[in-house]
């Protein structure tokens, strides 16, 4: 009942596999949220109240507390504006944001009460800026990265931290997957951040960690922390950003 406590969403693969194995490995409880099975986790969809409510019971229930929640499940959607479906952007929006918008205030009730805790959003240099043929997405991350920057606003004085990492372009499933659309190629990507490669998982999960602990983060509250290499300072154009290197 005295150990920390991390939530994780979307831990069953990708970046939330590796923040649940991040936080684990610094000696936090880890509770996986997934629509797939998860190590040590509860399946559910992070849109459905009804999920969250017994996600959160279980919580309660089996540890007492809760000490960090991380909002990373999210999905993502490539087409132009004026081809984009109700029915997908109704998803992205119940997944990227409405899942968050549950899930915080489920589980900030629990850290308000303690007077303690931090929540970690997983939102996007796509909630910083625009990239085309994605305004659902966009949208969402925009809305996420707000929502934070409320809830900063409102529960700092009482405790609770909420702040988001903004990554850039992540080798995950999902990358595999828009690339076998076609919808880009590997040199898309690294032409244009500074750093002149894609995140790995642990890039942005070192991130999370930092801001979930208040040993190391205690004063950081209401930020947007882009993880990208660089990608959302650099205004130059390509053959400029490609000669420094």
């Amino acid at each position: 009942m005295t150990d920390r406590v991390a939530v994780v969403t979307g831990a069953a693969q990708g970046m939330g596999r590796q923040i649940a194995e991040v936080l684990r490995a610094e000696g936090y409880s880890v509770v996986g949220f997934d629509l797939q099975d998860t190590e040590g986790g509860i399946t559910g969809n992070v849109a459905s109240a009804a999920d969250v409510t017994r996600l959160t019971d279980h919580v309660r229930q089996e540890h007492g507390r809760v000490d960090v929640l991380v909002n990373n499940a999210g999905i993502a959607g490539i087409t132009p504006f004026e081809d984009t479906s109700l029915e997908l952007w109704q998803r992205i929006i119940e997944v990227n944001l409405t899942g968050p918008f549950l899930l915080s205030q489920s589980f900030g009730r629990m850290m308000l009460d303690q007077r303690a805790g931090s929540i970690v959003n997983i939102a996007s240099v796509a909630g910083l800026s625009g990239v085309a043929d994605r305004a659902a997405y966009n949208t969402s991350k925009h809305g996420l990265i707000g929502m934070t920057r409320t809830l900063a606003v409102e529960w700092g004085g009482r405790g609770v931290r909420v702040n988001a990492v903004c990554p850039g372009w992540v080798k995950t499933e999902m990358d595999v997957e828009s690339q076998a659309g076609g919808f880009y190629v590997d040199d898309d990507i690294t032409e244009h951040v500074p750093m002149g490669r894609f995140a790995v998982p642990d890039d942005i999960a070192q991130a999370v960690s930092f801001l979930a602990d208040p040993a190391r983060s205690g004063y950081v509250n209401g930020v947007a922390l882009p993880v990208d290499g660089g990608w959302t300072a650099d205004g130059s154009w390509r053959s400029l950003r490609l000669s420094k290197r």
